[in-house]
């Protein structure tokens, strides 16, 4: 029996799934991490030289993935693990750090939301303008929390902090913990380096990019290399094979975000129709024939086959709602809105400043108030202006060119309330459709199994 373990690292937790394939669930795995855990870390990074024996304090979250990595694995059943074949792992969305040439952090990582890039904004856009042809209008890098702006903060931030000049490798967080089951350092996929300023419709880097890495001060930046998602990259290492018992010919594939992940699970497949994910943020993915590109909205386009996937990420999502609520109160203040009754409260609902789409404005300032003191009231207002805020970044994809849209079909926790998809369902106009699989590490097995099919 041959069978494939996808792996999903989202904003709350991680999670496994190993399937067969014809798509069956053989077994399941989960890691929750802790809020303390993912937390913003500290303005200002501290280098930490390969030879220290202690991980500093900054390197805490690396470690976090780490344990997390080999739990999840570890959770599935030894019998299972003997029957991998291929192993596929997604991540957040520009969740970003350097590396050294053994794969030693030398960072805290950049979490996906992190907006410290702002502060080289001049610069990233001056180097976007300097004569560089090939740069695109209103290119997907051109945003506070790209892969490229942290990529140039970090580079700001160590630079003159490093004892002696070396060759770091500039990972994405699916791309690092690919790398501790392959051990080849510096392999990314082309969805993860979107919105480092790869060029996905000529798959390679533009030399505006490379010529602008290379002009980089004191530290000598590796881009790692790029490959189609679910391309075989190595097989495991004779560690983990051996730690976990897989078997001598289980590979490792590169992996793709928990967005995509989430939509290659839902089974949309059609242009027109698309997948939203209501997990801790907002995503969405509309399957598209046309490539859309908008960094004044945030909105971006990844190879999907011979199709397009457009969409964008806002701030706004499932962690709002924990932060005022539990799951019981969720579901059972829930039940008593009548999701027909339109809510007149409008709120922009964001835990701090800052969104990427549809409104790009890493100072925007959260809207939540007024606050009535019925609790089912201010649940409603807020799980209506959370699919204000979907419909009106449906409405944009479709306003600069994508494929009109046909219907929705939903992953994440957010699929599980029935008065919220009601709600949902009227505002976008379309069908929202509950997939039989939601979770992204489902689709991340399915890339583990068959790769990206052009």
């Amino acid at each position: 029996m041959n069978l494939y373990l996808g792996l999903d690292f989202g904003t709350s937790g991680a999670r496994a799934v190993a399937i067969d394939a014809c798509g069956t669930i053989y077994a399941e795995s989960q890691f929750t991490f802790e809020s303390s855990q993912i937390a913003m870390p500290a303005v200002g990074y501290a280098y930490a030289p390969t030879s220290s024996l202690q991980k500093p304090p900054q390197l805490k979250l690396s470690s976090i993935w780490q344990s997390a990595l080999f739990s999840l694995i570890a959770q599935i059943p030894l019998e299972i693990r003997r029957e991998v074949k291929a192993i596929a792992i997604d991540g957040t969305s520009s969740t970003v750090m350097l590396c050294d040439v053994s794969g030693m952090p030398v960072a805290a990582p950049m979490l996906y939301n992190d907006a410290r890039g702002v502060a080289v904004m001049d610069k990233l856009s001056a180097m976007l303008a300097a004569g560089y042809a090939e740069a695109p209008p209103n290119p997907t890098v051109l945003s506070a929390t790209s892969s490229l702006a942290k990529l140039l903060w970090l580079a700001t931030d160590l630079t003159n902090k490093l004892s002696v000049s070396q060759k770091l490798y500039f990972l994405h967080q699916a791309d690092w913990l690919s790398f501790l089951l392959h051990g080849k350092i510096g392999v990314s996929d082309y969805h993860n380096a979107l919105k480092l300023g790869y060029d996905v419709a000529n798959l390679c880097y533009p030399a505006w990019l490379t010529e602008a890495i290379a002009t980089i001060p004191d530290i000598a930046i590796q881009l790692p290399e790029v490959v189609a998602p679910g391309t075989i990259v190595g097989k495991i290492t004779t560690e983990i094979r051996d730690r976990f018992s897989f078997p001598c010919d289980c590979v490792v594939r590169a992996g793709t975000t928990d967005s995509i992940a989430a939509f290659l699970a839902s089974g949309a497949k059609s242009p027109g129709e698309a997948s939203t994910s209501l997990g801790s943020t907002l995503v969405l993915k509309l399957l598209s024939r046309t490539r859309v590109y908008n960094a004044k909205y945030g909105i971006y386009s990844h190879k999907l086959g011979d199709l397009w996937l457009v969409g964008g990420a806002s701030n706004t999502g499932g962690a709002v709602l924990r932060h005022f609520f539990t799951d019981t109160e969720l579901d059972n203040l829930s039940r008593k809105i009548d999701p027909s009754q339109e809510s007149l409260l409008d709120y922009y609902p964001l835990l701090k400043p800052g969104d990427r789409f549809p409104i790009n404005d890493p100072n925007l300032p959260p809207k939540l108030e007024p606050r009535p003191d019925d609790l089912v009231e201010f649940l409603h207002g807020l799980l209506e202006s959370i699919a204000r805020i979907e419909a009106r970044g449906y409405q944009l994809l479709q306003e600069f060119g994508a494929t009109p849209l046909t219907g929705v079909y939903t992953a994440g926790g957010g699929a599980k309330n029935p008065i919220w998809t009601a709600i949902r369902s009227r505002l976008l106009k379309v069908p929202v459709i509950t997939p039989i699989h939601t979770a992204a590490a489902y689709g991340t097995a399915l890339l583990a199994m068959e790769g990206l099919k052009d």
